[in-house]
């Protein structure tokens, strides 16, 4: 990858920091304990969350210390462990990584830019506040995720390789099967998993899509 392209992928992290950061100044008591799309999680579970992305390997050896028999487990609490901070703490926090350009041990920009992208949707949607992804930086997560190895993709990932999936408003397509097609944003979210997105998207793959992405 050049320099170039490098750079571009920290602003689009960068700009989605600051959007979330902002939009976190503007929620109410309420919201904050408000559920998330993730299962299980609020919102200030997934905002402490979004604090954990800049872990170096010995942060990482301090996860494993408060290991939880799996990897899900033991984020989840070291998240919950983080929304014990005090709410501004948490957003500082967050707008204070914008300018860096160091992801977490073992991951690459990309998965930053997709963590970013797609959390900031678990929080901003079930609040039913607006929260604008740029189509380009949903296409380069959603190409990462779908080309990804390591680390292991999600279910959800493997599964939309089968699919033909078309964004309407951006140059972009992938995969082989029944096509799917459909803002970015919402290709993306139905690559990492959420199904919330199945109902902005058409096409004759969308109903065999639905019936396989997990629930």
């Amino acid at each position: 990858m050049t320099q170039t392209r490098l750079d571009e992928i920290w602003q689009l992290i960068d700009a989605q920091r600051i959007a979330l950061a902002d939009l976190l100044d503007d929620l109410s008591d309420d919201e904050w304990r408000h559920p998330s799309l993730c299962s299980g999680w609020t919102v200030r579970d997934v905002a402490a969350h979004l604090t954990l992305q800049q872990l170096r390997v010995r942060d990482a050896m301090g996860l494993m210390v408060r290991w939880r028999g799996t990897m899900h487990r033991t984020i989840a609490n070291e998240a919950r462990r983080r929304a014990a901070l005090p709410t501004a703490q948490l957003i500082t926090q967050i707008r204070g990584m914008v300018g860096s350009r160091r992801p977490n041990a073992g991951v690459t920009e990309k998965e930053t830019l997709t963590d970013i992208l797609v959390h900031s949707q678990d929080i901003a949607i079930p609040l039913g506040r607006p929260l604008p992804m740029a189509p380009g930086a949903a296409a380069v997560s959603a190409s990462r995720c779908l080309s990804m190895r390591w680390p292991p993709p999600i279910k959800a990932s493997r599964i939309a390789r089968s699919f033909r999936l078309t964004a309407t408003d951006t140059t972009w397509s992938a995969g082989n099967g029944p096509e799917v097609r459909g803002p970015m944003a919402a290709l993306l979210l139905a690559i990492t998993g959420r199904r919330v997105a199945l109902s902005e998207l058409t096409g004759p793959g969308v109903a065999e899509l639905g019936r396989r992405l997990p629930a």
